[in-house]
């Protein structure tokens, strides 16, 4: 397995990681627990040793799957978890006070069955209180042993800034695919001069780019792509064409558009280390094929060609949404 290492943190990670959300949230229901346990051991089998996982995904639920399924190779790996959200409860709004911080600490340790969390994100930036302040709480844990890395998910350059002079930040985790490049303009700059990592979430669209959803693929009730604008029928209908690009090296290169969509991802900078998303085993192992996967400039720039071409239809978000979410 290719390792990666975020930033100039040295926190080094397998090239490719697993984003664990839905296994327990968002996607529809939570999917049996011992089938994710073992899809977890084997992720860690074939060679992945970077998980992501948040308190408030479940809530709750997604880390005690970790802490259990991980522990016979804890040390082996790094987990990745989230705070922010009151009560650890993505519903009930943001809540970065540095009090809240400590007591999300304690939990998530315990859920996840460990004494130290590798990285630490606040999930998403809360307007209510400084970052400096935030940055500082992270600080006091890992002075204190809690915390390993501190990490920030979908910040602005300038939060970044600030948040970086209080406490190194070793990561920004935001989305980032073929349809969704906003990171490039900012956030790219602002990382490779501070020396500090990215971990794009969904950088297969949400399954999108996979060419296995269309406009008349239907989603459980409790799946949260059926309020995204962007997941709208007749916005998938029209972003198709980000699928067409994708599809047409794939076929010319004999593999799959994940492979394609992956490959794309990690060209793109050294310090990228992609978490896609799944419950099932082969998806794992067709992302993990991406690795190898090299493209060249050429290819990189024919890919970029095509997609510029092409007008997204839907925002990501729904408007409510979109000041949390880092629009």
């Amino acid at each position: 397995m290719q390792t990666r290492k975020l930033g100039n943190s040295g926190l080094e990670v397998s090239a490719l990681g697993l984003g664990c959300m839905g296994m327990s949230f968002g996607y529809g229901p939570a999917h049996d627990k011992n089938e994710m346990i073992s899809l977890l051991r084997s992720a860690y089998e074939k060679g992945i040793t970077f998980f992501d996982t948040a308190e408030c995904y479940g809530p709750h639920l997604n880390e005690e799957l970790l802490g259990e399924a991980l522990a016979p190779f804890r040390d082996k790996v790094v987990i990745a978890t989230k705070f922010g959200f009151l009560e650890g409860d993505s519903k009930k709004g943001l809540d970065s006070r540095p009090e809240w911080i400590r007591k999300s600490i304690e939990g998530s340790l315990k859920r996840l069955k460990t004494d130290v969390i590798d990285l630490y994100y606040q999930h998403r930036v809360d307007p209510n209180v400084p970052i400096e302040d935030v940055a500082g709480t992270i600080k006091d844990l890992i002075q204190e042993g809690k915390v390993k890395h501190f990490g920030l998910s979908e910040a602005g350059a300038e939060t970044i800034r600030r948040a970086h002079a209080v406490q190194p930040v070793t990561a920004l985790q935001s989305e980032y695919s073929l349809w969704w490049r906003t990171p490039e303009e900012e956030i790219f700059p602002t990382l490779e001069e501070l020396g500090i990592g990215f971990v794009p979430f969904s950088p297969l669209g949400r399954g999108f780019l996979t060419a296995k959803i269309d406009e008349n693929t239907q989603f459980d009730s409790t799946d949260f792509r059926n309020s995204l604008p962007r997941f709208a029928p007749e916005a998938r209908k029209t972003n198709q064409q980000f699928v067409e690009v994708l599809t047409k090296m794939a076929t010319e290169r004999g593999v799959t558009n994940a492979q394609i969509a992956l490959a794309w991802n990690l060209a793109q900078k050294p310090w990228i280390v992609p978490i896609p998303g799944t419950t099932k085993l082969h998806r794992i192992e067709e992302n993990l094929g991406a690795i190898n996967l090299e493209l060249s400039a050429k290819d990189v720039a024919a890919i970029n060609e095509a997609a510029s071409k092409i007008t997204i239809e839907g925002s990501r978000y729904p408007e409510h949404l979109q000041k949390i979410a880092g629009k």
